[in-house]
């Protein structure tokens, strides 16, 4: 079945808020909130009809629209594609212009408006950066120095990887590590390899391959739960039981595993269109690799030493 193609915008104002319109009662799911845009038409690229949607609806002169997420949804006798786009750059004041309510609401509010279940991997994804930093921990008396270098760096996602260290130094640190984050608006994470990790105060949690592959269900008490995959078999688990985002690679050769089979973006995007959630592409990124992965259909880059150190 060919799905119906949809482009949608996740409109972000200077400020950070979303736009969000409210459905017809009338129409399909009318009286639930969601992100504007609507059908793709023939001969139209999915970014032309976001423009000439935008415009329609609410009077928005899209500029720039940046690929965030592609999600597919199968209702009983339809199969939808959403294309989903970040739209930071436009022009015009917002009107109702087909007499819809709207309102402009902070990336983390979104999860207290009704939304169609399609929808929810899009909001994940407009709550998310385009970057999520690997605090490593091979060098424990540069752990602190990083995670600063890492701060400073603007990013607002970082995972702490704490695989090595002994479990009083690991609950040390991570009481250092969380109130810095909290001053800059960042997420700590904790990898699921340290021992006791709900003993640990922090944002949420990263599992590794291995521990997802254990797990029947999402972990509970946690804001954010995140997971390393390598195959479909664990992307599928992944969304089976709830997780939040994926990281997924090794997509380029990296310095430490040069002989390493990798990816290559274009399994990766194959990898992340079989799936409906956010993902980050690993191995050998840099920071001007948030465009590629971008491209191919990723949330942006994860990465250890693309973050702490100069390109």
């Amino acid at each position: 079945m060919n799905p119906l193609q949809v482009a949608v915008g996740v409109v972000k104002s200077a400020d950070g808020k979303i736009l969000i319109s409210l459905r017809d009662q009338s129409s399909h799911q009318g009286g639930l909130w969601e992100f504007p845009g609507g059908k793709i038409e023939q001969q139209e690229t999915a970014e032309q009809a976001l423009i000439r949607e935008l415009k329609e609806e609410l009077n928005l002169n899209v500029k720039a629209a940046t690929p965030l997420i592609t999600v597919k949804h199968q209702y009983t006798d339809l199969l939808v594609q959403l294309n989903v786009f970040l739209v930071e750059d436009f022009s015009g004041e917002v009107e109702s212009c087909e007499g819809q309510a709207f309102l402009w609401v902070e990336p983390d509010a979104l999860r207290q408006y009704a939304f169609p279940k399609v929808n929810q991997p899009i909001i994940t994804a407009a709550r998310l950066p385009d970057r999520y930093a690997i605090l490593e921990d091979t060098d424990e008396p540069l752990l602190r120095i990083n995670l600063q270098k890492i701060l400073d760096r603007g990013v607002k996602l970082i995972q702490a990887r704490l695989k090595t260290l002994p479990p009083e130094a690991v609950k040390k640190f991570v009481e250092q590590a969380y109130p810095l984050c909290k001053q800059k608006g960042a997420l700590l994470l904790i990898n699921s390899a340290v021992k006791s990790p709900d003993d640990l105060e922090a944002d949420g949690i990263h599992l590794t391959s291995r521990d997802l592959m254990f797990l029947d269900k999402r972990p509970g008490h946690r804001r954010w739960v995140a997971a390393s995959c390598h195959t479909l078999q664990e992307l599928r688990h992944a969304q089976k039981i709830g997780v939040d985002f994926i990281v997924l690679g090794p997509v380029l050769p990296t310095q430490t595993h040069p002989g390493a089979e990798v990816l290559g973006w274009k399994r990766f995007a194959e990898l992340v269109s079989r799936i409906n959630l956010p993902v980050y592409a690993l191995g050998g990124m840099s920071e001007s690799s948030v465009i590629a992965a971008r491209s191919a259909g990723g949330q942006g880059i994860s990465a250890i030493r693309a973050f702490i150190e100069s390109e």
